[in-house]
């Protein structure tokens, strides 16, 4: 169970994973040895996945936001393994759901523009067999994006 304090380290990670030790420790009054085996124990028990730097699409020019929505009358293990291959061989989807509800798969989907969604388009349909139904939706606008997971926890005193 998670303490105040791994809570504290955990936000303060996932707001600037670059901030130093030192910035860390002082922030949750500790030292920085215990601070340090604090975020050791947190990464070794998987509570922080990888350290990354968050780029900005739109400044890569990469503008269009697409959700897609798949179904399927296959539900085989071995469709939903090549499901999962192909979607992760496409550079471009950037998160994949199986879905509740009407529809069984949802991806997101980033490119430069129409052009390329539709070239994206005909290569998922052409790579993914059985699919019954792909329907797509656009973002005109982004109105809130983060990685930073609630931190609503219950913690132990």
């Amino acid at each position: 169970m998670l303490d105040k304090t791994d809570i504290e380290i955990l936000s303060l990670l996932q707001s600037n994973a670059e901030w130093s030790l030192q910035h860390i420790a002082d922030h949750v009054n500790l030292t920085t040895t215990p601070c340090w085996k604090r975020i050791k124990r947190l990464e070794q028990a998987g509570y922080v996945r990888q350290k990354v730097a968050l780029l900005d699409p739109q400044r890569l020019g990469l503008d269009l936001i697409a959700f897609v929505q798949l179904k399927t009358q296959h539900h085989s293990q071995q469709w939903y393994d090549n499901l999962v291959c192909k979607v992760n061989d496409f550079a471009a989807v950037m998160e994949c759901y199986r879905m509740a509800g009407e529809y069984d798969y949802m991806l997101k989907v980033l490119v430069q523009d129409m052009a390329s969604f539709d070239r994206f388009y005909k290569a998922l349909v052409n790579e993914v067999s059985g699919l019954s139904d792909v329907t797509s939706n656009f973002a005109m606008e982004q109105i809130k994006y983060t990685t930073q997971v609630p931190l609503t926890l219950t913690v132990k005193e």
